[in-house]
């Protein structure tokens, strides 16, 4: 924050787990700064004028750090009409139980627009049927821009929301959900995150409140909520169980074992086993996994740079390199059969 010169981060909020992580690791590190150096020299380093606390006071102590969270953090949340009260009511939920500023904005009239432009460009009505996915990207899209501008009114950072599991396979928006400076979970997977946020839920780190709000985060199937409402849309559906993501991810890209290999791990894998998944099913999982991989390295590339947490980062420009245009291990998941 203070290298970069900014004041502030903006968060697009949207009720799910990734972005409510980033949210919540923000306001940890305004409370483990807080926990590092005290509350007045934090309010010194960060200009704020905070002359009606008194710092001797440990309730203002709380106060200035809630202060700090509400100054340095927006969190958005965008609707379409595709999206739930679910979501928009555990988006505000988080944002309030973190101290975070919170707006609300309702994008749906642009996505209409453009759809509509769209269609008469084409000659022809844009449906469900024949142009999914472009109707899922342009929800995405369009969310875009206001962060962008709230995060240039602010003079603050973008925080992009992408992680690790869905950069893998590019289950990802360009120019959409991927926007912004710094990614700080691209480099986690999603199995690990949605454990982190139960036990934030819970527990906490040592000296720290739990945040009991994230239960309405948790409570969710995680879904892009970017299909019609009665879809029920989940990630999960789309692709496959993130655990099982997570293990061929690192089969295959740490350990750098070959689709074969991989089947004959996975077929006495306690997390497979414990799904009853059979051959079939396993062996389409990978293929999935290899085809996205391969098809989706252009993405990879244009991702806002990561935090190395672990062996398992995914980022091109630092650490994992694989090429933009490839054969997609095609003979190599032909062998599978």
């Amino acid at each position: 924050l203070r290298k970069s010169a900014s004041r502030g981060f903006v968060v697009s909020l949207s009720g799910g787990a990734d972005s409510a992580a980033v949210a919540t690791l923000v306001a940890l590190m305004v409370q483990f700064a807080e926990q590092d150096i005290g509350a007045a020299e934090l309010a010194v380093r960060l200009r704020l004028n905070l002359d009606n606390y008194t710092f001797a006071d440990p309730a203002d102590t709380k106060a200035v750090v809630r202060e700090v969270i509400q100054e340095l953090l927006w969190c958005v949340y965008q609707a379409t009409r595709n999206s739930t009260d679910v979501t928009r009511n555990a988006a505000e939920a988080v944002a309030d139980g973190l101290g975070a500023t919170f707006f609300a904005i309702d994008v749906d009239a642009l996505v209409t627009d453009y759809t509509q432009k769209v269609s008469d460009v084409l000659g022809r009505t844009l449906q469900w049927e024949t142009d999914d996915l472009a109707l899922q990207n342009i929800q995405a899209r369009v969310r875009a821009p206001s962060v962008w501008m709230l995060a240039n009114v602010r003079g603050a950072l973008l925080l992009a929301t992408s992680n690790r599991s869905e950069a893998a396979v590019g289950y990802t928006t360009m120019d959409g959900d991927t926007c912004g400076g710094i990614a700080p979970i691209a480099g986690i997977d999603k199995a690990f995150l949605r454990h982190w946020l139960k036990w934030m839920e819970t527990t906490g780190p040592q000296g720290l409140c739990p945040v009991t709000e994230l239960q309405q985060v948790n409570a969710q199937q995680p879904t892009a909520e970017l299909r019609p409402v009665g879809e029920n849309q989940t990630d999960e559906s789309d692709l496959m169980p993130y655990e099982v993501l997570d293990l061929i991810e690192r089969l295959a890209i740490r350990d750098k074992l070959m689709p074969a290999e991989i089947l004959e791990v996975l077929v006495t894998d306690p997390v497979v086993v414990s799904r009853r998944a059979d051959r079939r099913q396993v062996i389409e999982w990978i293929k999935r996994f290899f085809t996205l991989w391969s098809r989706n390295q252009w993405k990879r590339e244009r991702f806002a740079p990561s935090f190395h947490v672990d062996d398992e980062n995914l980022d091109p420009k630092t650490w994992c390199r694989f090429p933009i245009l490839s054969g997609g291990y095609r003979r190599e998941l032909e062998q599978l059969e």
